[in-house]
């Protein structure tokens, strides 16, 4: 009997490609390991200790097909059915498993901005709160939810450079 199943293929960067390329590149970063974390709320404790901005991040889709990525402020408060309007797209839903490893080599709980390296063929519109565009210091897992990477802004916007990458930045405290 045959697995007809779809094989996955395995994402260009995982988490120890993806510091060892920030090292290259001269992108300070701290990592701080910690127990997986599947939702804000379940990594408030840690994260009290560690400074700068945390992150939510959505991974979403539209009616049209086309990917998101939202980043934003923990606790930020994103109203997906007025979001869309202001991004410019159609109505949005989250987007499954499969199409989240395909595209940003992640899994649930994992979604992260640092895995746009994994978007080669930029599948995924990037979307930043604008919190997160001003902070000193921003957060996010660097492709598995067992860990955080602090960066200072200019080091985050170095990535986002690098990886030829400009976001669309929304104050979503002021949406329409």
């Amino acid at each position: 009997m045959t697995d007809t199943a779809p094989e996955l293929s395995v994402p260009e960067y995982d988490r120890d490609r993806l510091l060892s390329w920030m090292a290259e590149n001269g992108i300070k970063q701290t990592t701080h390991d910690h127990p997986a974390v599947f939702r804000v709320e379940e990594g408030l404790d840690l994260k009290a200790d560690l400074p700068g901005l945390h992150t939510k991040n959505l991974f979403l889709k539209d009616k049209k097909g086309r990917l998101w990525l939202i980043s934003a402020a923990q606790d930020t408060v994103i109203d997906l059915k007025r979001a869309h309007r202001t991004l410019g797209s159609d109505r949005l839903s989250f987007g499954n498993e499969t199409l989240m490893w395909e595209t940003l080599g992640v899994r649930p709980g994992s979604v992260t901005a640092l895995g746009l390296i994994n978007d080669a063929d930029r599948r995924v519109t990037f979307v930043l709160d604008r919190r997160l565009w001003e902070a000193d210091i921003v957060n996010f897992h660097p492709l598995t939810n067992t860990a955080t990477t602090a960066m200072e802004q200019a080091d985050f916007r170095r990535v986002l450079t690098l990886l030829e990458r400009e976001p669309q930045v929304v104050d979503f405290s002021r949406l329409d």
